[in-house]
């Protein structure tokens, strides 16, 4: 019964702190878009990379 009185305040400071995460990131608008996150997969980013690749793969042909 005595741990009664240390585990709901505990449970209560954890229940704020919780509250106040979740505020804060709707706030700075963490959830405005999440079906870009989704889509980055479908982007094709690795051009860049693969041209690097290939002038690698020239420059050391070269040599």
């Amino acid at each position: 019964m005595e741990s009664l009185y240390i585990l709901i305040p505990i449970a209560i400071v954890l229940v704020c702190v919780a509250v106040g995460i979740f505020i804060w990131a709707v706030k700075s608008e963490q959830f405005e878009d999440l079906e870009r996150q989704g889509m980055n997969i479908l982007l094709d980013d690795d051009d860049s990379s693969s041209q690097s690749k290939r002038e690698d793969g020239i420059n050391s042909d070269d040599k």
